[in-house]
């Protein structure tokens, strides 16, 4: 049976409801495990970043056991990937963490309509995530060459090739 595309957030939002509906779906223990790996993924960046400032290479050596963390909670979120999902729940992931970082600093700021746009491209993000992960979405395979919300998901991955091996 051929996936519908979705082709807006509000559609997205009504397939992951529906999905939650219809299969009972506690997905807490996944969101507080998807939150922790956003914030290991952001502890590898910030490791990576004190050993290039510092010049320090024990903050790799760090680097590499928060990976080696990351990786095994990504799997236990992840346990079924095909084509790229498993990269590109990583780089979802990432990117909704760093817009919920820029987002909170913009609200600190007192700038909270600029906050408020970040934040809700980081849940949009956040969302598209859990729609790899219950397969809601196709990533697997090529499909037609659209234009649609998700239709540009190819040029995506096609740049996100290289990153791909843990």
């Amino acid at each position: 049976m051929e996936k519908q595309p979705i082709n807006s957030f509000d559609e997205l939002e009504k397939k992951l409801a529906a999905f939650k509906e219809k299969h009972g779906a506690d997905l807490s223990s996944g969101e507080d495990l998807s939150l922790a790996v956003m914030n290991l993924i952001s502890l590898e960046e910030h490791f990576f970043m004190s050993a290039m400032k510092t010049e320090k290479g024990e903050y790799l050596d760090c680097m590499e056991e928060v990976r080696e963390t990351r990786k095994i909670m990504l799997q236990k979120l992840m346990p079924d990937n095909e084509g790229e999902s498993w990269c590109i729940s990583k780089h979802l992931l990432a990117a909704s963490m760093r817009l919920i970082e820029v987002g909170t600093k913009y609200r600190s700021a007192g700038k909270k309509a600029e906050a408020q746009e970040f934040f809700e491209r980081a849940y949009k993000l956040y969302s598209l995530f859990w729609a790899v992960k219950l397969k809601l979405v196709n990533v697997g395979e090529k499909t037609k060459k659209d234009k649609t919300f998700f239709g540009k998901i190819e040029d995506i991955v096609m740049k996100l090739v290289d990153c791909c091996k843990e």
